[in-house]
């Protein structure tokens, strides 16, 4: 152990039960002790001590925005629920969709699927987890609520089978 008095080990022992940090009580040494260390000795002192230092406080997380205690959601916000209803239909009428028994080339699996509007098209999800539609009718394009409909109906249909 370095050259120490017991007064100054109690004052060494009481500055790391305090929490002081090892590159602090290395230089608080020097300028209180004239107890020049290095790094590693100042830990060895630290176990000749039979001192634990403590680490030290997490920072408080940041607090929480106040929410507003409202008794009707604000204007344009979304609840939970009224993402997903319970019954999948989100306005996009009846999105019919299929699983190919045998799946396309470069896919890992693909179907059919049918829109509201009675229009059909081929889908895939690729190899690299890419997702693909092939329109029968060359430039169609379903409606945004059809194509939630099918992403709800494709999701229902892949848990199914496992994917």
């Amino acid at each position: 152990m370095a050259t120490l008095t017991t007064e100054q080990q109690a004052t060494a022992r009481q500055w790391i039960a305090e929490g002081m940090k090892i590159s602090d009580f290395q230089s608080r040494l020097e300028t209180d002790f004239a107890c020049k260390l290095t790094y590693m000795e100042a830990r060895f002192l630290i176990d000749d001590l039979k001192v634990i230092p403590k680490d030290p406080e997490p920072p408080a997380p940041p607090a929480a925005p106040a929410v507003p205690a409202a008794s009707a959601p604000a204007v344009g916000a979304v609840e939970p629920d009224a993402v997903v209803p319970p019954d999948g239909n989100l306005g996009g009428g009846d999105v019919q969709v299929t699983v190919d028994a045998v799946t396309r080339p470069n896919a890992m699996v693909s179907g059919r699927v049918r829109f509201s509007d009675g229009q059909g098209a081929a889908w895939l999800i690729d190899t690299q987890g890419r997702p693909g539609l092939v329109a029968d009718e060359k430039g169609y394009r379903p409606s945004q609520p059809d194509l939630m409909a099918f992403q709800v109906s494709l999701e229902r249909e892949l848990a199914k089978l496992g994917y």
